[in-house]
């Protein structure tokens, strides 16, 4: 049984799919927060852990304190 490929990226690579620093995404993973595996003395993100991430992270617009 084929197993599913699992594209991982970089810790730069992460960083510019968010926006965000190399260190803010090094917190994320010292955290917990975002998944990864450690390939010698870097970090390697599933892609998809990425795209969860960013989903769970999502926050709705409010209008007065209440949703849109």
């Amino acid at each position: 049984m084929p197993l599913k490929e699992v594209k991982f990226l970089t810790v730069a690579e992460v960083a510019s799919v968010m926006r965000v620093s190399k260190m803010t995404v090094y917190r994320l993973v010292h955290s917990g927060e975002l998944p990864a595996v450690r390939v010698g003395r870097s970090f390697r993100v599933p892609e998809q852990a990425v795209h969860d991430y960013l989903r769970d992270a999502y926050v709705e617009r409010t209008v007065h304190g209440r949703s849109a």
